[in-house]
């Protein structure tokens, strides 16, 4: 049975992570944290409420194999260094962080395992898969736009899944994300040059997260779209992937590795 710690289990997210929990037959709730100075440190949580929300994992790291973090860049550092200090796993769904803060993950992953990825969903993984296949039976003869859709509380655009599915259409056609990416059309932009790939970014209501990317060509165009409709599938997904890690060796891995999907 793996013991899972869960980050932020205050919250809507979290709240989502300690039910998926509770309901995945291999894995037990061992721990659960909220910010400090929230009003729910001390509440019970979990099956039969065996566990109590603290304020700082550091205090009960003996009471988990696998932490599993969908809080904030800044909060998920802090965990990154609990984690390695402990050699507790760490499963990462955070979306946000910066080139160095990925460093980091890539540094530490030599001494613990760590699935990080931005999105946890089993069918967004398959969707990344299928977009691969996609652009490399494409290849330059279409343009390229991925078109994405989230609630009004969502801090960071595009969204890390954009972006994933941008690296994705990248690597596979040879491209530099960072050089070729165009994030917002207005006023006379001249004709679309092929090689860029275009995200647009919408927000507002209670979106869960819509994800589509396009392939537009002369005559005809592939959408391959993911609708979530429920924060349950990120869940199910997370704690999936942390019975995984705990027979994982060190390293740093994502969704693909987790469902076998990397070679095919």
């Amino acid at each position: 049975m793996i013991r899972i710690a869960i980050a932020g289990a205050g919250g809507r997210m979290g709240q989502n992570l300690v039910q998926a929990v509770d309901e995945h037959p291999d894995a037990q709730l061992g721990a659960a944290s909220e910010r400090p100075g929230s009003e729910t440190i001390g509440q019970a949580v979990g099956a039969e409420g065996r566990v109590r929300l603290v304020e700082d994992l550091a205090t009960v790291t003996d009471d988990f194999d696998v932490l599993i973090d969908f809080t904030s860049p800044q909060a998920t550092m802090q965990h990154l260094e609990l984690c390695a200090n402990a050699g507790t796993a760490l499963v990462i769904g955070t979306t946000g962080l910066d080139a160095e803060q990925e460093q980091r993950l890539q540094a530490a992953a030599g001494d613990l395992p760590i699935v990080y990825a931005p999105n946890m969903s089993v069918g967004v993984n398959l969707t990344f898969k299928l977009v691969e296949l996609a652009a490399r039976a494409l290849g330059d003869s279409v343009d390229v736009e991925i078109l994405e859709a989230h609630h009004r509380h969502k801090v960071d655009a595009p969204s890390g899944t954009a972006l994933k599915l941008g690296r994705v259409v990248a690597e596979t056609l040879g491209r530099d994300l960072e050089q070729d990416a165009v994030y917002g059309r207005e006023g006379q932009t001249g004709a679309r040059d092929r090689r860029t790939i275009g995200f647009a970014t919408v927000r507002g209501g209670d979106i869960v997260g819509e994800h589509t990317t396009l392939f537009a060509g002369d005559g005809e165009r592939v959408e391959i779209t993911h609708k979530a409709s429920s924060r349950t599938v990120f869940a199910s997904g997370a704690v999936r992937a942390a019975v995984w890690l705990a027979g994982a060796g060190n390293g740093l891995f994502d969704m693909q590795d987790v469902l076998g999907l990397r070679d095919l």
